[in-house]
């Protein structure tokens, strides 16, 4: 059980910014919007001088996606919690499809003080290593088939 003084810390992360929103523990607490900030580690350390003085212990939650699996290293690095969510097992309401970083973002704490969130694994840059070896693998072995079916159809 988490300690009641955590903020959870929701994160719409995208190329460019970050919408930013927190929720404390406490019972009847609102969802506080802090805006948007930058996508660069100074950035996120700035983020991080400004909350400890609210509570030390901080989660910070975002949606899965191509910006923020070095989000994720960089936070567990400092010494916090990261979690990811999957962005399909985010309860929703019915009809709402607009979607903007603070809507993103706001949610996230909310739920995650309800614990309605569904954490996903990060791939460890081991994991990534090994991906990037396999396509690098994979791409000339492809452009050598399509080479050899083209010359099949002369």
């Amino acid at each position: 059980m988490r300690q009641s003084r955590t903020l959870d810390i929701g994160l719409g992360v995208h190329n460019d910014s970050m919408a930013v929103a927190y929720v404390a523990q406490e019972h009847g607490a609102e969802v506080i919007d802090l805006g948007a900030i930058g996508t660069r580690p100074c950035d996120i350390d700035q983020l991080i001088r400004k909350m400890p003085s609210k509570a030390p212990p901080l989660i910070f939650i975002y949606g899965a996606g191509p910006c923020g699996d070095w989000l994720y290293r960089y936070v567990t690095k400092q010494g916090y919690d990261g979690w990811v969510v999957a962005p399909s097992r985010v309860p929703q309401k019915a009809g709402n499809r607009v979607k903007t970083d603070r809507r993103d973002a706001m949610p996230l704490g909310r739920l995650a003080r309800s614990g309605d969130l569904t954490v996903v694994d990060v791939p460890t840059g081991e994991d990534e290593a090994i991906r990037d070896l396999t396509r690098a693998r994979e791409d000339p072995r492809s452009h050598l088939q399509d080479a050899k079916f083209r010359l099949k159809a002369f």
